[in-house]
C-alpha cells in the first residue's frame, strides 16, 4: 500500500505540473476519517485530458485499463484506480445499461454529484489533505447516517438499495428517512443475481451484525424479490420455552450474527453464514399445532427445495450451493446427538456426511446461542453450551484423527487377487466404514476379503 500511496502522490505531482488536480475518492476517504482499515485506493482525476492523463500515466509505469466502459485505469504491479470525473445515464433497467460520459473539466462538485450516498461523496486532495465535501458527508459520518446525494441519479441505480443496507450493517449507521423512502419505491427486480449477491456478500462478510442488512431491507419493503424464502419466516411461530426470541425470523437473525462472530474459524465463511441464513427456511412450510404444541417436523429436508432455489437465483457456483445445502440438512443432528449421548460410530457417519464438518459444528453452535432474549441469556446459554461443543470437538477430533490412518484402495484390493467387478466399489465403501470405526489397513483388507467371499 506505501508504494500505492507513493504512485498517487507521483501522479498528482505530474497532473499539477500540467494544470490539473488529483484526489483520493470514495470509500478510500471515508475509512480513513473512520480510521478503518481500506487497501482500495481509488483516484479521481480533474483538468486534464484523457490523452495528458495516459502519457503522464506512462511516465510512471505501464497503464492498463481496468474498466473500459466507465474509463477506470491503473498501472501494472499497482491497485491503484484511476478514473476522469464522468457522469451517467441510466439506459436500460437494473443495473446494467449506462451511458457514460467522461469529463475532465466537469468539476469537483457536479463530479462527487453522481456517488451514491454523502459519506462516499468526499473527496481528499492528495497533494494538500484537503478534504471537499459538498453535500454534508462529513456530518452524515459523524452522525452515523447513511444519506443518498440526488435524488434523480441515486433511483437510476436499483443496486443502491443492497449498498444502503449493507453499509448500515457494516458500519452500525442508520439509513436517513428521505434515503429509506426513495429506496422502497425502486424496482430491484432486473438486477443480476451476481450484483445482490456481492453487496450480500460484503455485509456477510464484514459487519459485526449481518442481521442489519435484512432488517433495513425489511424496512424498505424490499426482501421480496430476492430474498422471499428469508421473509417467508416473518410471523412463523416458535414454541416460546425453546424460542425466547420469537418468530422464526428473530431466530434467523440472532443465528445469522452469531455465526459472523465465528467465521474466522470457518472454513468457508461466506458459504456458513449463507447457511446460517438458510438454515430454518423449511418452518415457513412445515410449522403447526399439534396437540397444543408447536413443531416443525421434517423442517430441515423440506426446506431443501427453498434453499436451493434461493441460492440459485443469487449465484450458479455449484460448490457453495452443495455446502448450504448438505449443512442445512444436517444442521440440528450435532446438539441432538449429544443430547441423546449418541456413540462414536454415530458422530463418524454424521461427519462423514458434512462436506465440511468443522463448519457444520460452528452452524450448530450459532443455532444453539441464536436463541437468547437478550445479553445475559446469551452469556448463559454459552455456559450452557460449553460441554456440548467440548464433547462434539472431541467426536470430530477422533474424526479427523480416523481419517488420516491409511485407507483401504482400489489397488489394495487388485493386489489381494480381486479383480474390478460389480462388488469391487461396494467393497471400498466397507473398508470406509471399517476406517470410520478406527480399524487399520491391514485389518481392513482382512474384513473386506471375507465380506466379498460373502457376496459371491
Amino acid at each position: 500500500m506505501d508504494r500505492d500511496l507513493e504512485l498517487a502522490k507521483r501522479l498528482a505531482e505530474a497532473v499539477g505540473r500540467a494544470g490539473g488536480r488529483v484526489y483520493y475518492v470514495g470509500g478510500w476517504v471515508r475509512d480513513r476519517l473512520l480510521g478503518r482499515e481500506n487497501k482500495d485506493i481509488d483516484l479521481e482525476v480533474h483538468g486534464v485530458t484523457p490523452e495528458a492523463l495516459t502519457a503522464i500515466l506512462e511516465t510512471l509505469g505501464e497503464p492498463v485499463t481496468k474498466g473500459a466502459s466507465f474509463g477506470v485505469m491503473g498501472l501494472r504491479h499497482s491497485e491503484l484506480d484511476i478514473a476522469m470525473p464522468r457522469s451517467e445515464r441510466a439506459t436500460g433497467r437494473g443495473h446494467k445499461d449506462f451511458a457514460v460520459f467522461v469529463d475532465p473539466f466537469l468539476g469537483e462538485e457536479k463530479a462527487a454529484m453522481r456517488r451514491d450516498f454523502t459519506i462516499n461523496a468526499m473527496m481528499e486532495n492528495v497533494l494538500t489533505g484537503e478534504v471537499l465535501d459538498f453535500f454534508g458527508g462529513l456530518e452524515d459520518l459523524a452522525a452515523g447516517r447513511i444519506r443518498h446525494v440526488n435524488d434523480e441519479s441515486f433511483a437510476e441505480d436499483p443496486l443502491r438499495v443492497f449498498r444502503a443496507a449493507q453499509f448500515a450493517a457494516r458500519f452500525r449507521f442508520v439509513i436517513a428517512e428521505e434515503t429509506r423512502a426513495l429506496s422502497a419505491g425502486m424496482d430491484v427486480a432486473a438486477l443480476a443475481g451476481e450484483r445482490v449477491m456481492g453487496e450480500l456478500e460484503k455485509a456477510l462478510l464484514k459487519a459485526e451484525r449481518p442481521s442489519i442488512f435484512f432488517e433495513e431491507l425489511r424496512r424498505m419493503g424490499q426482501l421480496s424479490r430476492w430474498f422471499p424464502e428469508a421473509e417467508a419466516l416473518i410471523g412463523v411461530p416458535q414454541p416460546p420455552r425453546h424460542h425466547p426470541e420469537g418468530d422464526v425470523w428473530r431466530h434467523t437473525m440472532q443465528v445469522l450474527d452469531e455465526a459472523a462472530a465465528l467465521r474466522e474459524e470457518a472454513k468457508e465463511p461466506l458459504w456458513l453464514l449463507l447457511t446460517a441464513l438458510c438454515h430454518d427456511f423449511g418452518k415457513a412450510v412445515t410449522t403447526e399445532e399439534i396437540g397444543g404444541k408447536l413443531h416443525a417436523y421434517g423442517h430441515e429436508t423440506e426446506g431443501l427445495a427453498l434453499v436451493k432455489a434461493f441460492v440459485t437465483r443469487l449465484t450458479g457456483e455449484t460448490k457453495l450451493r452443495q455446502y448450504v445445502l448438505n449443512l442445512t440438512e444436517l444442521h440440528m443432528r450435532p446438539n441432538m446427538m449429544a443430547a441423546q449421548g449418541a456413540k462414536a460410530k454415530g458422530f463418524m457417519a454424521l461427519f462423514d456426511r458434512a462436506v465440511c464438518p468443522e463448519d457444520l459444528l460452528l452452524l450448530a453452535k450459532a443455532d444453539f446461542l441464536g436463541r437468547q432474549g437478550g445479553e445475559a441469556a446469551r452469556e448463559a446459554l454459552a455456559a450452557e453450551y460449553e460441554p456440548t461443543e467440548q464433547a462434539l470437538r472431541e467426536m470430530l477430533a477422533l474424526y479427523r484423527e480416523r481419517m488420516a490412518q491409511p485407507g483401504l484402495q482400489g489397488r489394495d484390493l487388485i493386489e489381494a487377487g480381486i479383480a474390478p467387478g460389480p462388488v469391487f466399489h461396494e467393497a471400498l465403501e466397507y473398508a470406509h466404514k471399517l476406517q470410520l470405526a478406527g480399524l487399520g489397513r491391514d485389518e481392513q483388507l482382512r474384513q473386506t476379503l471375507g465380506y466379498i467371499r460373502k457376496r459371491r
